[in-house]
């Protein structure tokens, strides 16, 4: 059995589309992140750096203690090995794998936080900031872009690397791009989104400009503005009632 520690944001539903294409069982275990959660002394003796997700695993290959781990690309690769889906076994397309999904650990998720943090949740706008990393992640959405010009998927095949990245596209209005301008990436995202396994999105977050242009610096605002008539499923629950076995509520 897994126990997962959980908090919806893109780190954390990285962990869910795995578990969702793979049918794992697990426990989920929502950390509210507004509450300081992720500093309780039980939390950190799972994730010392207080960050979600985390995971136990109960049932390590080859028996012995359960193994805690902390960090979605490390908890990512971890599950990849220990089901043997979602990475290749060859040489080339294992590395192939790994270079995209370390790409994100290190640029398009530090990168992608900060300008959707200067962009909407700063209590002042800096523009300088505004703008060097909101230009930094459109950099790095080009790169992507001309990846996909080549593949169907980041890396070949569907991977772990398109589950790392595709929660971080999916805020790409508050990091200030449009997915118009990356039509290779554009496609795919669509082409991931679209997988029964991947989380139904909740509630999207309109930017209302309060000055110049994004790409020049603007601030914005969000305004919550629900797309789906559909209601969400509770994060404190475990599984979808559609899909019962697949986990368990957490105690």
């Amino acid at each position: 059995m897994l126990d997962v520690y959980f908090s919806a944001t893109p780190n954390g539903l990285k962990l869910k589309i795995f578990l969702e294409e793979t049918r794992l069982p697990y426990r989920l275990h929502k950390v509210s992140l507004s509450k300081g959660e992720q500093f309780k002394p039980e939390f950190l003796a799972i994730s010392p750096n207080n960050k979600i997700p985390a995971l136990v695993d109960q049932d390590p290959e080859g028996g012995g203690a359960p193994i805690a781990l902390f960090e979605s690309g490390a908890i990512l690769l971890y599950l990849a090995e220990k089901t043997g889906r979602f990475i290749p076994k060859d040489l080339r397309g294992r590395y192939a794998v790994l270079k995209w999904l370390f790409w994100q650990m290190a640029g398009l998720g530090p990168m992608a936080g900060q300008a959707g943090h200067f962009r909407v949740y700063a209590p002042e706008p800096i523009p300088y900031a505004i703008e060097r990393y909101t230009k930094e992640v459109n950099r790095l959405y080009g790169v992507v872009d001309k990846e996909l010009a080549q593949h169907e998927y980041v890396a070949g095949g569907y991977s772990i690397a398109d589950m790392a990245i595709y929660p971080w596209i999916v805020s790409h209005e508050r990091q200030g791009q449009d997915l118009k301008d990356f039509p290779h990436l554009k496609r795919w995202f669509d082409r991931v989104g679209a997988r029964p396994a991947v989380p139904r999105r909740g509630p999207r977050r309109r930017l209302v400009p309060t000055g110049r242009d994004s790409r020049d610096g603007r601030a914005a605002r969000p305004v919550s503005v629900r797309t789906t008539n559909a209601p969400r499923a509770s994060l404190g629950q475990s599984c979808r009632a559609t899909r019962p076995r697949r986990c368990i509520r957490a105690s």
